[in-house]
């Protein structure tokens, strides 16, 4: 079902990036990944996913910035993008909110959740 669907998972911690992209690929998704938002943006403008994951506090180019600058680029600007983050401060939800993101999930994160929630934005962005 979901063998075509490409997604971006940017993160700065290894093991979330593992974690999160063996995750994707047993369920049947291509993954690209990137270790911070100036690369994420690279391979957000060279792969066209069809969802960009990420997490908000990175070094360099945090995620909030990303997703700015992702949504300024007309062949990207309607791609859905989830936030991932241990932030709880309800002012930082909204800000990283307000950049133009569909979804925040929280850290720890709980796979089959997060998968829920892709597939839900997936679908309703196909129909």
């Amino acid at each position: 079902m979901n063998n075509s669907i490409k997604i971006l998972i940017v993160d700065d911690e290894p093991d979330i990036l593992e974690f999160l992209s063996y995750n994707f690929r047993k369920n049947g998704f291509v993954v690209v990944t990137a270790n911070d938002g100036a690369e994420g943006l690279k391979k957000a403008v060279a792969e066209l996913p069809r969802l960009i994951i990420s997490d908000v506090m990175m070094p360099d180019m945090d995620g909030v910035e990303m997703c700015n600058e992702i949504k300024k680029k007309s062949e990207l600007i309607l791609t859905p993008f989830i936030f991932l983050t241990a932030l709880t401060d309800d002012y930082k939800v909204l800000y990283a909110m307000s950049s133009g993101a569909n979804q925040y999930v929280s850290k720890p994160i709980r796979f089959e959740y997060l998968l829920a929630i892709a597939n839900q934005i997936l679908h309703k962005k196909a129909t």
